[in-house]
């Protein structure tokens, strides 16, 4: 599913254009961006919490060159699903 079949589903569902829709969507994308720039979690109850996790120095590979590299430390976004919606996808989507 991409953000214009996002857009176009929550229209069809609460009889708003759907540039005033994609509008309010790309304005929750930023928020949750700008938030977690500043170092803040973004925490939606019943769905999930979009947090910063902080990656360790550590030291990796240059395959091509042969070469030890040192990664430096650094942050990563990370999405951490609520209980409930990890329990209502297991429930509906079937093992292939």
């Amino acid at each position: 599913m991409t953000k214009a079949d996002i857009v176009a589903e929550i229209a069809d569902e609460t009889g708003l254009e759907k540039v005033a829709v994609q509008t309010t969507v790309e304005a929750f994308m930023d928020s949750v961006k700008s938030s977690l720039t500043k170092g803040e979690n973004v925490y939606l109850r019943g769905f999930g919490s979009f947090v910063v996790k902080e990656r360790a120095e550590k030291t990796g590979r240059n395959i091509s060159k042969n070469t030890t590299i040192i990664i430096p430390a650094h942050n990563i976004p990370a999405f951490k699903p609520a209980k409930t919606f990890v329990e209502s996808v297991k429930d509906s989507v079937a093992v292939k």
